[in-house]
């Protein structure tokens, strides 16, 4: 029987893949609405993740903020 990845597994495996991650990402791919609480255990386990403030503005100009977070690899 195939264990089935937990969270914190998908948002590191993503991170791997694809070396950065949002929270819309998150939600769209994952179904994962508390990234940030899945970036602190990784952070707990000794991840070195970085917090890039990224923010956009949408067609009505209302500007919207958020985080994205990059793998840090070891020595970049």
């Amino acid at each position: 029987m195939k264990k089935k990845k937990t969270q914190v597994e998908k948002v590191l495996n993503h991170l791997i893949k694809f070396g950065t991650i949002t929270s819309w990402e998150a939600i769209q791919t994952y179904r994962i609405t508390r990234l940030s609480d899945k970036i602190y255990l990784l952070r707990k386990k000794g991840i070195n993740i970085s917090t890039i403030d990224s923010s956009n503005i949408n067609q009505e100009g209302i500007k919207t903020e958020f985080a994205t977070y990059k793998l840090i690899e070891n020595g970049k």
